[in-house]
């Protein structure tokens, strides 16, 4: 095979992936690329890494290589290392037992390529192909590649029951390459969804994740919607209360936002998308920061409602527009411009009528968003620690012990400071600050 075949990988890589199969080919062993990347070229899609299966056993592949990784020796899968680069590569072999639902408990291995092609989930990953480009593809998946179809090798049900996973990721390859689902697979995928239970929610969470990251995050939404699989899974998402209008800007926003987008549409309290991102394995960083803006978003459509509220007559127009400013500001102390920059962002995705406002509130809404970034640039102070006065110098200026009065103040400063009431210089805020107490 001419390295050029490789159109979508990295030169070095092909050309090293080559070397691994010609020195097990001239071993007398068969090898092949297989998977991902061989369905990646077909597609034209880029190439990050090779997979490789071979007629050898893994003591067989360990001893033609000098430096080899024992990674699942006990599956047959070995890593070689070469030139900087890392094969996966797997001896053929059939599987079964499946005790969990997820991984072999008996794998033998085989001399034959079509064996090991057999126990692959999709037609489109069950092909492979020779150093010079030959492919064996027993199962139609190239025709299924051209008709833009995922399909189960053989029946969809076993496919399915030996691990349930595959489940979701035929929805995430349907969604991100733009597929339709072939009808068998999409049955035998509505009769095993039950089994989705048994998967770990950390697999589930990157299944979603690499679909909501996709270039149609919406058709990948509506079919997990259609086949009822999240609500399936050992933490189910509420799709029985997900609104659907609500994610039609959902390709607008960055990725790490569209998940923020989901648990909104789907009506969840900060509390609840809490507890829900905790036991779908979401990284502390990333659940804060969907928490913060859920947050967010609830303080400031309540600060709206409760503004208009209370301004029964506009006649105070410049009153009004300054409660609205310092409730932004508010919020910035408490949840932080990195949250005030997420939010805009949420806003401009997310259609007027989700919310449910009246034309008074929607506005207030509206004025805050159109706003906001001039009232953040105006907020000078938004931290305690950016104040110009310590809690020591407080402490000793009022002559009076620590306590919950001293943050309880500082708190306090920062928001005076912050609206501009009063000038972020020490002299300002210890006067402030006595007149704090002494209305206490």
């Amino acid at each position: 095979m001419n390295t050029n075949t490789w159109q979508y990988a990295d030169p070095e890589m092909a050309l090293l992936g080559r070397e691994v199969i010609h020195t097990l080919t001239a071993a007398g062993h068969e090898a092949y690329w297989v998977g991902g990347c061989v369905r990646d070229e077909l597609l034209g899609r880029a190439i990050h890494d090779m997979d490789l299966t071979t007629s050898a056993e893994p003591d067989q592949v360990i001893a033609l290589f000098p430096h080899v990784i024992p990674t699942g020796i006990q599956h047959g899968t070995v890593t070689v290392m070469q030139g900087g680069h890392a094969f996966e590569v797997t001896t053929f072999r059939t599987e079964s037992g499946y005790a969990d639902h997820r991984r072999p408990t008996e794998v033998a291995f085989v001399k034959d390529i079509r064996e090991d092609l057999m126990r692959r989930d999709f037609t489109m990953n069950a092909i492979a192909m020779d150093e010079y480009g030959g492919r064996v593809d027993p199962f139609g998946g190239e025709a299924d590649l051209r008709a833009a179809l995922v399909r189960c090798v053989g029946r969809a049900e076993e496919r399915f029951e030996e691990d349930g996973l595959r489940m979701l990721r035929c929805i995430r390859f349907a969604s991100v390459f733009q597929f339709r689902i072939a009808f068998n697979t999409w049955k035998g995928m509505i009769g095993r969804r039950e089994g989705l239970r048994y998967i770990a929610m950390e697999r589930v969470r990157v299944e979603l994740e690499k679909m909501l990251s996709g270039p149609d995050p919406l058709r990948g939404l509506e079919m997990l919607s259609r086949s009822g699989l999240l609500a399936c899974t050992k933490a189910p998402v509420p799709w029985q209360q997900c609104e659907g209008d609500a994610l039609h800007g959902i390709v607008r926003l960055p990725d790490e936002l569209r998940l923020g987008l989901l648990l909104l549409a789907c009506r969840l309290a900060p509390e609840e998308a809490d507890e829900l991102l905790r036991a779908w394995t979401f990284s502390n960083a990333v659940r804060q920061r969907l928490v913060h803006l859920l947050a967010w978003e609830s303080a400031l459509i309540g600060f709206a409602v409760a503004i208009a509220d209370h301004s029964a007559s506009k006649k105070e127009d410049d009153r009004h527009d300054d409660l609205l400013r310092r409730s932004w500001i508010q919020l910035l102390i408490k949840l932080g411009p990195d949250t005030a920059a997420d939010w805009l962002k949420l806003y401009k995705a997310l259609p007027a009528s989700f919310r449910g406002l009246s034309p008074e509130v929607a506005k207030d809404v509206a004025r805050m968003a159109e706003q906001a970034n001039v009232w953040t640039k105006q907020a000078a102070v938004i931290r305690i620690k950016d104040l110009n006065i310590t809690g020591n110098i407080l402490v000793q200026a009022m002559n009076r012990p620590g306590g919950p009065w001293l943050g309880k103040t500082m708190e306090q400063l920062v928001l005076a400071a912050a609206c501009g009431d009063i000038p972020n210089e020490t002299e300002a805020l210890l006067e402030e600050a006595k007149r704090v107490i002494s209305r206490e």
